[in-house]
């Protein structure tokens, strides 16, 4: 099954054809830039240094949003299964930040905070309820028969964490990675958008709006695409040698 959903080259060419003919068919640039401008343009920003303090800027700040979202996310769902008064303190919260548009959020946190920090916090709103709900969920089908033989063998919290827990967690922790991975890249970038922090690649895509720049909009585009695609197989793979390492000691 994995090998059918993986993306063929030749499923890629096929669109980029597609993406080139549809340019020289409109024959503008603001409307649709051909792949060959917009690769050309990607390599006069690579060779400059605002380029990439702007891909750090803007990285750090979403990166961190998620691993906030993520290290709280598995303690409140811990929290919530082992205390039903905490959970049901949590849960309509959990689906308030769920039913707000993402819009919203920004701008409310415009109004309380500045932008520069704006992207951390629509990152982590957007991926803490993921986490939260698809932990808890692991959790919960945790086998029962294994929990009730740790009291039998009398294991410490630590190890039914280590033994039981977290390989049963493990795929539910994956899951929500993957999922929250690229939904607080698009989010986060779009907060830098909407409030242009100075420096970041969301200030670089307004400023390509304004200025109907469409070669240096796709080439930030294509960069913002890149960098989650491969920041999330470098983070599912650490996860993974993670869970290897765990399981081998």
């Amino acid at each position: 099954m994995r090998n059918k959903e993986q993306i063929k080259w030749w499923a890629v060419v096929i669109w980029l054809l597609v993406w080139q003919v549809a340019s020289m068919v409109l024959a503008s640039d603001i409307l649709l830039v051909s792949p060959i401008k917009v690769i050309a343009r990607l390599s006069e920003l690579i060779v400059t240094s605002k380029f990439w303090l702007a891909i750090l800027f803007s990285f750090l700040r979403i990166v961190g949003g998620f691993v906030a979202a993520l290290g709280l996310g598995i303690l409140f769902a811990g929290l919530s299964k082992r205390f039903l008064r905490f959970r049901q303190l949590i849960t309509p919260l959990i689906a308030l930040i769920k039913s707000v548009p993402v819009a919203s959020f920004i701008i409310l946190a415009l109004i309380w905070f500045s932008s520069k920090n704006l992207s951390v916090l629509i990152s982590f709103m957007i991926v803490f309820p993921v986490v939260y709900t698809n932990v808890l969920g692991g959790i919960e089908e945790v086998d029962t028969k294994l929990i009730e033989m740790a009291k039998v063998y009398r294991l410490s919290n630590v190890r039914k964490l280590r033994y039981i827990y977290f390989p049963q967690v493990f795929p539910s922790i994956r899951t929500a990675c993957s999922l929250g991975l690229g939904m607080c890249w698009k989010a986060g970038i779009a907060a830098e958008v909407i409030g242009m922090p100075l420096g970041s690649v969301g200030e670089r895509l307004q400023q390509a709006k304004i200025f109907l720049n469409t070669p240096d909009l796709f080439a930030w585009t294509l960069v913002i695409v890149v960098i989650s695609v491969v920041f999330e197989k470098v983070f599912l793979l650490l996860l993974s040698m993670l869970k290897n390492r765990l399981e081998r000691i």
